[in-house]
């Protein structure tokens, strides 16, 4: 698991350091997203930082699959493909303007 990201460089646990594009995290049916307080990515309830998906602290950052990300359904299979599919357009929006 990353320890940090900065730009376009995810820092790994043995301190080395990675360009990437993007990062896909799967974590299942209930958010286990504890790993991402450290970064300053989590409020005070341990929920992402977010508008829509698209993260409020790093630029890149989106979720899918969140309760209430933009609809009732966004968590689960009947929604969750809507807002996959704004969250690639604004993952390769951001790509094309890097």
């Amino acid at each position: 698991m990353f320890t940090g990201i900065g730009g376009t460089k995810v820092a790994w646990a043995s301190g080395v350091t990675e360009d990437v594009d993007a990062i896909l995290l799967a974590t299942g049916y209930r958010p286990d997203l504890g790993y991402l307080a450290p970064l300053g990515a989590l409020d005070d309830s341990g929920h992402p930082r977010h508008r829509e998906g698209v993260s409020l602290t790093h630029r890149g950052l989106a979720y899918v699959g969140l309760e209430w990300q933009r609809s009732l359904s966004s968590n689960s299979l009947r929604g969750v493909g809507r807002d996959a599919a704004r969250i690639a357009r604004c993952i390769a929006s951001h790509l094309a303007r890097a």
